[in-house]
């Protein structure tokens, strides 16, 4: 499932009438975790990738959970207080964290136990099992924080800002899990005016871009502005070259290097038409 990107903090009947589960929004690669029993754990990224070799300690934390359990989770790093977004695209290259970086996997949902498919039962059922579930479980394997509270889940969103807790994911208390979408009974709060968008092509020559063609979830397609800094071109480069396709000319946006397989990257929209400003790529 995938939550719908909202302005607002619903209110408890806002999502059905049925209550609402309000959840941390964490800054990591979503993942759904498969523990496999004597087979290798499989971490899927939401592209359906095997995140397992990139992240050795938590696909030996997630092989030790009971064979068939299957979470749906976010993949994170912490460095000095905070949540560090930044330190799992250097670890996925390097293949292993600095000593200073924790890795976890904060678990959000149970889609499955040992012999069991539970996709079906009301959420408040599965937060339920998930709680049991790990209950003797150490990290870097955790439950996420999660309330029925609406005023409590704002109070702990200005709390933990500091440590880049980004906003809240809010959830309808007796929603089933739909892998293929869910509507409107997931949503998400940002903090922040980001959102997110699909890298199609890179402008300007391959090994240092000057901009990105985007496309925004309602389709519209645009270029990015201003030009990315040294850092912001050396990073796209770096995540696009096993991508690149053949250049091409666009009669719009002029000579583009498309992507055979297109990147997630985050923005800043403002004004009207809307000025895409890049902030950084989401890596899953």
């Amino acid at each position: 499932m995938r939550p719908a990107a909202v302005t607002a903090v619903p209110p408890a009947d806002g999502l059905g009438g049925g209550g609402v589960q309000y959840e941390l929004k964490l800054d990591g690669f979503r993942c759904v975790a498969f523990a496999r029993g004597d087979r290798p754990p499989f971490l899927q990224s939401r592209g359906g990738r095997d995140l397992a070799a990139e992240f050795p300690p938590i696909a030996a934390a997630v092989a030790r959970l009971p064979e068939g359990l299957v979470l749906d989770a976010e993949l994170v790093a912490w460095r000095g207080g905070r949540f560090a977004f930044g330190e799992l695209l250097h670890t996925r290259r390097a293949r292993a964290a600095a000593p200073e970086v924790a890795l976890g996997l904060i678990a959000f949902d149970l889609l499955a136990l040992p012999g069991r498919d539970v996709r079906r039962l009301p959420l408040t059922d599965r937060r339920r099992l998930l709680l049991g579930a790990l209950a003797d479980v150490p990290p870097p394997i955790q439950p996420v924080l999660a309330t029925t509270d609406r005023a409590e889940a704002l109070e702990w969103m200005e709390q933990l800002a500091p440590t880049g807790v980004e906003g809240l994911v809010c959830k309808a208390a007796d929603s089933p899990y739909r892998p293929r979408g869910g509507g409107r009974a997931w949503v998400k709060y940002r903090r922040s005016d980001t959102v997110d968008a699909t890298v199609r092509a890179l402008a300007g020559p391959p090994e240092q871009p000057h901009a990105l063609l985007l496309e925004l979830a309602d389709g519209r397609v645009l270029l990015s502005a201003p030009r990315l800094t040294p850092a912001q071109s050396h990073e796209v480069a770096e995540a696009a070259r096993p991508h690149l396709g053949p250049a091409a000319v666009d009669p719009e946006h002029g000579p583009l290097r498309p992507l055979t397989t297109p990147l997630r990257a985050e923005l800043h929209l403002t004004g009207q038409p809307p000025t895409a400003t890049y902030v950084r790529l989401r890596g899953d």
